[in-house]
């Protein structure tokens, strides 16, 4: 029995989900259950993965279940036989039907990467900074049947710096997840955990990441593909075309320039100053097709450019 004699069930997948379920771990509470979702091929020889999640459990000897969807009994099944008071979700990746968020004695507590109700949805960390926002954070929602619509228990903000990458923000948000989520559930043991309706105005929807949206529009400004530069890294980064050849884009920033919006203004160790629709961008690390990701120093030696190559506008 935990020190708050609460049975948590766990449910989630990747690194984010997995950095609570160590914080509930390390904090003592009773997990008899994680589910997460299948085994997945990865890497170059494509073999079966187990999620960060699975690994984390495994190691902490909790039984795992990976049904591919939860919407039958038998699906469930392993859940209900569990009896928990309470289902903690973070990045699960699938739907939960009533019966589920039915199923535990106090409910369903979620753990989402935006300060509800904005960027409500799947991509809320991407987002935030694609669109500029000054802060972020971490919402503790009670689940109920929308799409991240639940009533607010707990909110704690963390501000956007103007080097932070979806990969760094992740970090940062996940550790406060796992303090915030076991804050939560010593206030549910304690009947102090209190919830708020979530506001009607500032509602916005975070959606998925297309691979499509990597391909740089150089009409745009400076300014929005420098921030999206930083919301695609690690995934899907950007992407431009020069010839019949597609370069990835890393990391860069906005600088003053003008010039027809996809030429090259200047290439240098440096950077790569490509002209926008408002201002200029100084690309500072590139990829070339089957190569990886390089500072601007060593991509030209690998593939020169120079000013008056233009790389293609997006129709």
């Amino acid at each position: 029995m935990s020190h708050t004699g609460l049975r948590v069930a766990f449910a989630g997948t990747p690194e984010f989900a997995a950095t609570a379920l160590r914080a509930l771990l390390d904090a003592g509470f009773e997990v008899p259950l994680v589910l997460t979702q299948p085994d997945r091929p990865a890497g170059r020889g494509m073999q079966l993965q187990a999620s960060p999640v699975k690994q984390v459990a495994l190691a902490a000897g909790i039984p795992v279940d990976q049904p591919e969807k939860l919407r039958t009994p038998e699906q469930q099944a392993q859940l209900a036989a569990c009896a928990p008071d309470v289902l903690v979700v973070a990045a699960y990746g699938l739907i939960l039907p009533q019966a589920v968020l039915d199923l535990p004695r106090l409910g369903c507590l979620n753990i989402h990467a935006s300060l509800l109700p904005r960027w409500r949805g799947a991509a809320p960390i991407h987002r935030a900074i694609e669109a500029g926002d000054e802060e972020t954070g971490i919402t503790i929602m009670q689940m109920d049947a929308g799409l991240d619509t639940g009533a607010m228990l707990t909110r704690s903000a963390l501000p956007i710096l103007g080097s932070d990458t979806t990969a760094s923000l992740h970090d940062k948000l996940s550790e406060l997840g796992g303090e915030m989520i076991v804050e939560a559930l010593q206030a549910l043991a304690t009947g102090t955990l209190r919830a708020t309706p979530q506001p009607t105005d500032g509602i916005t929807y975070a959606s998925k990441i297309a691979k499509n949206e990597s391909l740089f529009d150089w009409r745009e400004s400076a300014a929005q593909l420098a921030r999206r530069l930083r919301a695609f890294d690690p995934f899907p980064g950007g992407a431009a075309t020069l010839g019949e050849a597609t370069i990835k884009l890393w990391a860069g920033e906005a600088v003053a320039g003008t010039g027809e919006p996809g030429s090259i203004l200047s290439a240098d160790a440096t950077g790569v100053v490509v002209a926008c629709g408002e201002g200029a961008l100084r690309l500072t690390q590139l990829q070339k097709p089957g190569g990886k990701r390089l500072p601007a120093r060593e991509f030209l030696q690998s593939l020169p450019l120079k000013a008056g190559d233009r790389f293609s506008v997006a129709n």
